[in-house]
């Protein structure tokens, strides 16, 4: 069964039994910062397992892409060298959130592999949880395993936790034996690790609650979370032992053995680049960019890694984007957003190559050259850190080199340096951060923000310094949650509303608003006046100015981000945004500054749009049906089946929670008024509108009158103007610099004949030229050696408020006198530095007094030599 087929057919076996299809999230955890990289299927649930957020499903099915590379679950050195080790892999899951649980998923799980596979009950082996009686009786009583292909493991293995407190409970592992021709011995013996018996899938029970004493008290409704590697079980179905020799690494690797000229497909560097190029590729579709730090570095490690061992098969550089084609042909089809991205993504890996391809040839000449004479077998410190630090080699990718030479890494040396490293720069760093939002409130708050900015509410709880109070009087900073609100809490990069809350008595002046992950809304403000009450009935509205103004930006927003696609390529992806009243800004993959001219294009085409005053509306529909309607969704975010969709005319078609004008037309003015690079391959665009683009216009205007008026001439005619002075200038330029010249040539000329004299065999000259620059002193030195072939002739000057020294030596006589040494000699005397070629070298120092003494040192030199 092909890998496609497979991971179809679990997904409708599933939805067959009543389980939710729903799609793989990101890459890029959207709900928990100390994760890396999504690398289970359980990631995008978390907080439906923690009760902390609500699904219109009890039961899910997914196809999970996964990452493990870097952190907790890093399998990057393995990869290419053992069976079954990926940075990149994907999880076959189904999840009952309090719905079924041990029996039911028991059930699933052996009928799917028995009935829909089609695979021999006797090649299953089962192992439980050895606490687990309920477990086991399923497995030995009702489904009818034999004992012979059962056991029971200890919690090192059978038992999950999602932390040190929290959901956890026992495991079920379900093993496919391959066969007696492998070594290895069934799960619970001391030859489990062999490739004979291999784990398939894993169905966790998440029954109980481990309190910080370690104490477990039973959920009240227990959960299920189950996972199955897609390319294990897509090896099972097609006879083979390695997941290297599925269908969908196979014409991977018949690809890359092409664009490398490799003949031999089971090479392990062809099993790491078929692996990689999958993690990297995935990665920059979910808006992952090479980086030094974070994920971006862990992008960057993998795209070297491969990048080498595709230079070891023969591979040109640049050679690795060309996978991305073959790659899109195997999972386009699954994973429809990486044939949308394919141009983006083969652009971002070409870009890393070529800047990595400058200094992979140094670094390895510098590795062989150190470690040539190594004694021992472990390459030091030292040179991995300089290997790193220099030559952006990844330890890993360095482990891989000594690796092939039978040596290791003294990683401790490596790390000591890299701490060293990381606590300069901690020492000129500050961080600040800020405590979540903890209110204990059980009702979510009914958003009427849409079509309301005032309205009558309850209060439902009441927080002044981080503690819940029944009361909060004048002058204390508060935190409200209400039943009902027209604020828009914080989300989707637009800011939270400001506004007033009151009483008969009360008056609370509202400056933000946030949503806690179980629809409640927090408002937060100070109270100016009275005392309000847990329970007190408010009157409620939003600042309308700041309302509208917000509401403007935003919509603005859509209709950037959708010229910025038509003007720029579709490869333009939204990488972050903030709409603010006064402003708002815009983060997007592209890779190169938009130009003034595309700039304007964009302006053009949004206010082309502002002026056709389209509609603004919204809808709510089905998820699948705002997709196939074309609505752009940020990849990663996380939707509900139903989703609010915001289109203007046919231009945009966003979904979109936040609130926007009635029509385009009260956008009123759009213009672009900065534009600049936030981090590799992300540029960003601050824009304004309404009265704030006009207040801007006016600005420039006046500047362009004040300009005007400074240079005596009218705005419509600056730019000639502008012209004019600028050729003034290059004629006074090119004036002044044959004035030095003739300056040089007539002051300095007697001079420098009658200084010059004979050391030894040669000629010699040195002279301080007053007012001269770099190009006289080089075209002085020039004409000299061109009259004297045996002479040396050392110049000083102070140069744009610099001192310094150049020296030039007759092509005849250079080897003997190198200029290069000349100079390094002579501004070491004066703290200097200095260097360059054989007949012509340059330097500086730092005090123009020292120059004599430099000059001087000069005939001492010649005679040395």
């Amino acid at each position: 069964m092909k890998t496609a087929k497979l991971r179809q057919r679990f997904l409708d076996y599933f939805a067959e039994q009543g389980h939710s299809v729903v799609p793989s999230s990101s890459l890029v955890p959207g709900n928990d910062p100390t994760l890396l990289f999504t690398n289970a299927g359980m990631v995008q649930f978390k907080d439906l397992f923690l009760g902390n957020e609500k699904a219109d499903y009890v039961r899910a099915v997914t196809s999970q892409r996964c990452v493990r590379a870097g952190g907790k679950h890093n399998d990057l050195e393995n990869v290419g060298y053992t069976a079954r080790h990926h940075t990149f892999f994907e999880m076959l899951g189904n999840f009952s959130f309090g719905d079924y649980f041990k029996r039911e998923a028991i059930q699933f799980a052996w009928q799917f592999l028995t009935v829909e596979l089609g695979l021999p009950a006797e090649k299953l082996w089962i192992t439980v949880f050895e606490e687990d009686d309920e477990a086991a009786d399923i497995w030995l009583n009702e489904i009818g395993v034999s004992e012979a292909r059962f056991a029971r493991i200890g919690a090192k293995d059978n038992f999950w936790s999602m932390g040190d407190t929290g959901p956890c409970g026992p495991c079920s592992e379900i093993f496919y034996d391959h066969g007696a021709q492998y070594w290895g011995g069934p799960p619970g013996t001391p030859e489990e690790d062999g490739d004979r018996y291999i784990e398939i899938w894993n169905l966790v029970f998440m029954q109980f609650d481990r309190a910080s004493d370690g104490t477990m008290t039973p959920l009240p409704k227990p959960s299920v979370d189950t996972g199955m590697g897609l390319e294990r079980i897509a090896a099972v179905m097609q006879h083979v032992n390695n997941n290297y020799e599925i269908d969908l690494f196979d014409n991977l690797i018949g690809s890359i053995c092409k664009v490398v000229g490799s003949d031999d497909p089971k090479h392990h560097s062809v099993r790491v680049i078929a692996d990689h190029i999958r993690s990297c590729s995935f990665m920059i579709c979910d808006g992952v960019l090479p980086s030094n730090e974070g994920r971006g570095y862990v992008l960057r490690r993998i795209i070297r890694r491969a990048v080498r061992h595709g230079y070891q098969l023969g591979g040109q550089t640049p050679f690795f984007h060309k996978l991305v084609a073959p790659l899109v042909a195997e999972m386009g089809d699954a994973f429809p957003e990486l044939a949308e991205q394919q141009a983006a993504v083969e652009a971002a890996l070409k870009k890393e190559e070529l800047r990595f391809s400058e200094t992979l040839d140094q670094g390895l000449k510098i590795f062989a050259a150190k470690t040539a004479d190594l004694k021992g077998d472990t390459v030091p410190g030292d040179l991995v850190f300089l290997l790193y630090d220099t030559y952006g080699f990844p330890v890993d990718l360095t482990a891989d080199v000594a690796r092939e030479r039978d040596l290791k890494l003294d990683e401790d040396g490596f790390n000591e340096l890299m701490e060293q490293q990381r606590e300069r720069a901690r020492s000129s760093s500050q961080f600040a951060s800020q405590d979540a939002l903890n209110i204990n409130v059980d009702q979510a708050t009914e958003f009427i923000g849409y079509n309301h900015i005032k309205g009558q509410s309850n209060v439902l709880a009441l927080q002044s310094d981080g503690s819940d109070v029944d009361s909060a009087s004048a002058g204390q900073e508060v935190a409200v949650v209400l039943a009902t609100t027209p604020f828009y809490a914080e989300g989707g990069g637009q800011v939270g509303d400001q506004g007033t809350l009151r009483t008969a008595n009360c008056e609370v002046q509202i400056e933000d608003c946030r949503k806690l992950a179980n629809g409640a809304f927090v408002h937060l403000g100070k109270i100016s006046k009275g005392q309000l009450n847990k329970g007190d009935s408010v009157k409620i509205e939003v600042d309308p100015e700041a309302r509208y103004a917000t509401a403007a930006n935003h919509s603005a927003t859509h209709l950037m981000h959708a010229a910025l696609k038509k003007v720029l390529g579709p490869h333009v992806q939204q990488r972050g945004s903030l709409v603010a009243p006064t402003r708002f800004r815009f983060d997007f993959s592209h890779d190169a500054p938009v130009t003034p001219e595309q700039i304007a294009e964009v302006e053009a085409l949004v206010n082309a749009e502002i002026f056709a005053q389209h509609p603004v509306q919204d809808a709510i529909m089905a998820i699948d049906e705002a997709k196939a309607a074309g609505a752009e969704a940020l990849f990663g975010e996380k939707y509900g089946a139903e989703v609010r969709v915001i289109s203007m005319g046919d231009f945009t078609l966003e979904l979109c929670g936040g609130t926007h004008v009635a029509n385009t037309s009260e956008i009123g003015l759009f213009k672009i008024v900065g534009e600049s690079g936030v981090a590799a391959g992300v540029r960003r665009i601050e824009a304004v509108t309404r009265r704030e683009a006009m207040q801007w216009a006016n600005q420039q205007q006046a500047l362009l009158q004040r300009v005007a008026a400074s240079l005596k001439t009218a705005p419509a005619a600056l730019e000639t103007r502008v012209e004019q002075l600028q050729a003034n200038i290059k004629a006074l330029e090119a004036e002044k610099k044959n004035l030095q010249k003739l300056l040089a040539e007539g002051g300095g000329g007697q001079a420098l004949d009658d200084g010059l004299r004979q050391v030894g065999d040669v000629q010699v000259l040195t002279h301080i030229m007053q007012g001269a620059d770099k190009d006289v002193l080089r075209d002085t030195i020039d004409r000299f050696k061109d009259k004297h072939d045996n002479g040396i002739i050392v110049l000083g000057a102070e140069v744009d408020g610099k001192v310094k020294l150049v020296a030039g030596v007759a092509k005849a006589i250079s080897k003997q006198y190198p200029a290069g040494k000349l100079i390094q000699h002579i501004t070491a005397l004066a703290d200097g530095r200095g260097g360059g070629r054989p007949d012509m070298a340059e330097g500086g120092i730092a005090d123009a007094s020292q120059l004599p003494l430099c000059l001087e040192a000069v005939d001492a030199w010649v005679s040395e030599q």
